[in-house]
């Protein structure tokens, strides 16, 4: 039977495997190099720990969404 592949599962795979060469296969070397890019590389946009937090979130966007003011009004493709 031929199994089916999972681009996403290989290259996460793959970088996993890079990720563990880079460190000469030791964990603690792993986390360390992992820790040390998580500070030089921040990312601006909220972190969620669970399903609960990430609803709430949404909801949050929506409502902000519905709330919004449009300056300039949609283009009018009829025109």
């Amino acid at each position: 039977m031929k199994s089916k592949t999972n681009p996403i599962l290989e290259d996460l795979w793959r970088t996993k495997d890079d990720l563990a060469r880079e460190a000469g296969g030791d964990v603690r070397r792993l986390c360390e190099n992992t820790r040390r890019w998580a500070t030089a590389n921040p990312h601006s946009r909220p972190v969620v720990n669970n399903a609960t937090e990430l609803r709430s979130w949404l909801a949050r966007q929506e409502e902000a969404e519905v709330l919004s003011v449009r300056e300039d009004p949609p283009p009018n493709d009829n025109a």
